[in-house]
């Protein structure tokens, strides 16, 4: 599968414009649950129930939302087998594949940086 790459105006990638194709999708994709589902999914193809899972605190309606969300921008796949009952697979895309790779750094700068902003936050609260 090859990544198809963006061949509209400046404008229409630029994040900060509000009215750009970029922004809206910056916006769907950087939301906490998107990036926890794509962390998830990339460990392996997973199903609902274990994606649900792995991803604690996520409700059955937000995990729906956020797969078809994902799945419109092109970042996870979503596989139907013919089975009673049917089995729903996700795994990630080339793209998502490579927003991994973003995630994985931001889940390391947070464990890096958790105390500096504990001791942060708790000298702001006094």
């Amino acid at each position: 599968m090859v990544t198809k790459q963006f061949s509209g105006s400046v404008e229409d990638a630029d994040l900060r414009r509000a009215d750009s194709l970029g922004r809206e999708i910056f916006s769907d994709v950087a939301n906490k649950w998107a990036l926890l589902i794509i962390e998830a999914v990339g460990d392996g193809t997973l199903r609902f129930s274990e994606l649900r899972d792995e991803v604690e605190g996520i409700s059955h309606k937000m995990l729906t939302q956020n797969l078809r969300m994902l799945e419109r921008n092109g970042l996870v796949e979503r596989e139907v087998h013919p089975t009673v009952p049917p089995r729903v697979e996700y795994s990630l895309t080339e793209a998502g594949l490579a927003l991994r790779v973003t995630i994985d750094g931001m889940c390391n700068w947070t464990r890096q940086y958790l105390g500096h902003i504990e001791e942060s936050r708790r000298r702001f609260d006094a």
